[in-house]
């Protein structure tokens, strides 16, 4: 079960990780909330989460100074 939770994490965008550690809360329990909110509003919660993990990945490149597609 370990091999299969840290496989999904090394391949997942971490918007769980990074949101548990602003909040201050286990990664579990964010994990959680978007699994039984994606259950009960019908799928709402995977477009929230997407938006995220791209806002996350573009702020991690402006970070690290990658060039974007606009700067060639």
């Amino acid at each position: 079960m370990e091999k299969i939770r840290l496989f999904f994490e090394d391949k997942a965008f971490g918007v769980c990780t990074q949101l548990s550690d602003k909040v201050g809360i286990s990664t579990t329990n964010v994990r959680l909330f978007f699994i039984y909110a994606s259950f009960l509003t019908l799928g709402s919660p995977v477009i929230m989460y997407l938006v995220l993990a791209f806002v996350l990945k573009i702020r991690q490149n402006l970070r690290r100074g990658h060039r974007t597609v606009w700067e060639i």
